[in-house]
């Protein structure tokens, strides 16, 4: 049965899986809980309950062999030693952007196709792609065996394109467009809303 984790667990141990890795590229053997947590912006506290979910990693009086947890993690969040094929739908901006990201190939997320209804994107390359038209979308998504997709698409769009890419055989959708998507409920769902998280800044800015 697989146990049931919070999205802020999640979030945190993605965090403890990058610091980790800035600390084993600087030689760092062993890390206590206290200076994890203060390196990600939490206690020590917090930080033994979110590991002690998958596994007692600590070792008494030395703390936490930072490789070996790394690795643990990394594996955990499912990108230690996997490949996750995705695509992008939007040859805009926001899509040119992430493609040419490289951090996300290094983190096991690689990009083998972008999609457009653009005709005059459609051909032109963006970093190692070649823009597709997004009328091919079933076939690419199936020839190309897509796990997750990027919708940075016009709100008009968003839906039916992701419908599309469900039926495709995609798994997960990180999804840009400022509107919420209807997926099954076996369709991974994450929402990123730029517009919030500005806002978010804004309230702080003016209420401190």
């Amino acid at each position: 049965m697989k146990r049931k984790v919070s999205q802020a667990t999640v979030h945190r141990l993605s965090l403890y899986t990058r610091y980790l890795g800035e600390l084993e590229a600087r030689e760092v053997d062993y890390i206590s809980s206290d200076k994890l947590g203060e390196g990600i912006g939490t206690n020590a506290a917090q930080v033994r309950k979110d590991l002690s979910i998958f596994d007692r990693f600590g070792i008494p009086g030395r703390g936490y062999p930072v490789s070996f947890l790394r690795k643990r993690l990394a594996k955990i969040l499912g990108v230690e030693d996997r490949v996750w094929r995705v695509a992008v739908v939007g040859a805009g901006c926001l899509g040119t952007a992430l493609v040419c990201y490289s951090r996300f190939e290094k983190q096991g997320f690689h990009f083998v196709a972008i999609l457009d209804n653009d005709s005059a994107k459609i051909g032109t390359r963006i970093g190692k792609l070649e823009v597709a038209d997004i009328s091919d979308l079933e076939r690419i998504i199936r020839s190309e065996k897509v796990e997750v997709a990027v919708i940075s698409v016009p709100v008009q769009n968003a839906q039916q394109v992701t419908d599309l890419m469900v039926e495709a055989g995609v798994r997960a959708f990180l999804n840009f467009a400022p509107v919420n998507l209807n997926v099954p409920p076996h369709i991974v769902l994450r929402n990123v809303d730029l517009t919030v998280e500005f806002e978010g800044l804004s309230f702080h800015l003016i209420n401190h």
